[in-house]
């Protein structure tokens, strides 16, 4: 298990998901992650500050990555605490990135992969919570794989 940290000036908004006391924090999480395209999961949030705590058992590393950025790319949300477990298959985690001020996936691409015309494989990886590859923003945190 592992902490995560993020940009906790960026991200989505969701209104009082981290005001002290919100009964609603882990349902809010839940429609979140289900609203960016990650299904219903099989996992529990829990808010304690600026930190999400993720508990539970998902299919894949991928799908276990892709709700840890769904979290962590919140505004307010600092770090994640990742507390789930994979059923599946063993898999190597993919990096993270934080995207910089006026970086481009092509530009991303280029550093990671040498080639900025890979950068399609770093949208792929971040289906569906980026929608089309021009809307990325600063302090976004992006899969990365190899």
């Amino acid at each position: 298990m592992s902490l995560f940290s993020f940009v906790k000036e960026a991200g989505e908004k969701l209104i009082d998901l981290l005001t002290p006391g919100n009964a609603n924090a882990e349902e809010q999480l839940k429609k979140h992650v289900e609203s960016v395209g990650l299904g219903n999961p099989n996992i529990t949030a829990t808010v304690e500050g600026d930190t999400i705590i993720l508990k539970g058992e998902v299919a894949s590393q991928e799908e276990k990555e892709k709700i840890i950025l769904a979290a962590g790319n919140i505004a307010g949300v600092a770090s994640v605490d990742d507390q789930i477990t994979v059923t599946g298959p063993v898999a190597q985690a993919a990096r993270f990135v934080t995207v910089e001020k006026g970086d481009t996936l092509s530009a991303i691409s280029k550093k990671v992969y040498g080639d900025a015309n890979k950068y399609q494989k770093i949208f792929d990886a971040n289906k569906p919570m980026l929608k089309h590859p021009d809307k990325i923003y600063p302090g976004q945190v992006l899969r990365i794989p190899d």
